[in-house]
């Protein structure tokens, strides 16, 4: 299986388990929802545009310690989706090695890879939150509010989770160390070492929750899947991480939107505005059953 197999497969996946409910949706894996981001008391004429934010860091707390004891209490239904995404991953994190080394590995294949990887870092994805968040207050638009706070959100926990695991996992990069991407190898130590992909959780993370916010049109999954597929190639293209990082990464980031989503998403916001209406009906020459 080659990086752009498994990317591949995880896209398809992702955008199955996006549209696998029909509306109201809540998150294709089973969690239980909790107090949403936005509350009915944050709309914009009463508790204002900040208050949201304080909330925020208890939130987190919470959602680390779900995450973390995910093992403990998930659902035997959901059980199948990790065993897709991990044994996808431990196929390709045998195979690593042999991936990278039939690559071109050219300078023109790094340079471009390096600049397509950049729409995955931090300073490409705090500004799209406070985009949506800004965008959402000033046009008082509570969907496009709670976008950019769910983003937040995810993003934080996503980036919890991939240092936890890196300074746990301290994996080489492709062009450290002997080149094989030996666990417990990093030469530049534990918080940069290569497993997973903070690129690949953050915008696969992202995009878990662009896509369960805004499944129709359809365009807009399909876009938002696409291009964190773009930016998880492009990490193994720079030579920056192994096919099996992003993998790994793609897949916890994934699983963190939806839980963000399913655990913080106000339900009262799901009635679908006229615009969105008309959008669903537009024709966009692919449809996904």
């Amino acid at each position: 299986m080659t990086a752009m197999q498994a990317t591949t497969t995880l896209v398809f996946l992702a955008l199955q388990l996006s549209f696998a409910q029909e509306e109201p949706r809540h998150g294709a894996l089973e969690v239980k929802p909790g107090p949403p981001v936005i509350k009915q008391k944050d709309i914009w004429e009463a508790t204002g545009y900040f208050h949201p934010f304080v909330r925020m860091p208890k939130y987190i707390l919470q959602d680390q310690k779900a995450i973390w004891t995910s093992p403990f209490h998930t659902a035997k239904k959901d059980v199948k989706f990790w065993a897709v995404f991990g044994a996808a991953t431990a196929v390709l994190i045998a195979t690593d090695r042999h991936t990278v080394n039939h690559l071109p590995n050219s300078p023109t294949q790094v340079s471009v890879s390096t600049w397509g990887s950049r729409l995955g870092s931090a300073y490409s994805l705090i500004p799209i939150s406070t985009a949506f968040y800004l965008i959402g207050s000033a046009s008082r638009q509570e969907r496009f509010r709670e976008t950019g706070l769910m983003a937040f959100e995810t993003l934080i926990d996503a980036n919890l989770v991939s240092e936890a695991v890196k300074i746990a996992a301290d994996r080489a990069r492709p062009l450290e160390s002997d080149g094989h991407g030996h666990f417990q190898d990093s030469t530049n130590g534990r918080w940069n070492s290569g497993f997973p992909s903070g690129h690949a959780i953050n915008t696969w993370a992202m995009a878990s929750i662009l896509a369960h916010q805004y499944p129709h049109p359809r365009i807009v999954p399909i876009l938002a899947y696409g291009l964190a597929s773009t930016v998880v190639i492009s990490r193994v293209g720079a030579r920056r991480h192994f096919p099996g990082d992003v993998a790994a990464g793609s897949a916890m980031g994934w699983f963190i939107g939806d839980y963000v989503y399913g655990k913080r998403h106000n339900r009262e916001f799901e009635r679908p505005s006229a615009a969105s209406r008309i959008l669903d009906h537009v024709r966009i020459g692919i449809e996904l059953r």
